[in-house]
């Protein structure tokens, strides 16, 4: 599943600076926002020892990182199999940085394991067992 993107222009890049200090976030944000403002994706949730699920994600593009962002994620091509959240946009992006990091360094589409804990509700147990 090959992905093209383009860095977004400066300037719809700097509002969301702020929000992320480390180096290689700040690398990939204006490839986040790119894919944020086409406003959906498709790809596959790699699941070890499963067959990876194929998914589309579509939400609702907004201007401001404090804005609300409402995603609705759908399995399978399946509407039974549909969740959505809403979530600042600033949070959503972050998580585009990571799948902007999943293209780039395992060469498919997924969200991260802490997107996916927060789509189904799971608390996902922390390193030191809290």
């Amino acid at each position: 599943m090959a992905i093209e993107l383009k860095a977004a222009p400066p300037q719809e890049v700097s509002i969301y600076m702020p929000y992320y200090r480390e180096p290689n976030k700040r690398q990939a944000l204006p490839y986040a926002i790119s894919l944020y403002k086409q406003g959906e994706i498709t790809g596959e949730r790699h699941v070890e020892g499963s067959s990876p699920i194929s998914f589309m994600a579509v939400w609702r593009v907004a201007n401001l990182p404090s804005d609300l962002a409402l995603c609705r994620l759908t399995f399978e091509g399946d509407a039974d199999m549909s969740y959505e959240m809403t979530l600042e946009n600033s949070e959503f992006v972050g998580y585009l940085i990571e799948v902007v990091s999943n293209i780039r360094d395992k060469g498919y589409v997924d969200f991260p394991q802490t997107f996916y804990s927060k789509l189904f509700r799971i608390k996902l147990a922390s390193a030191d067992g809290n």
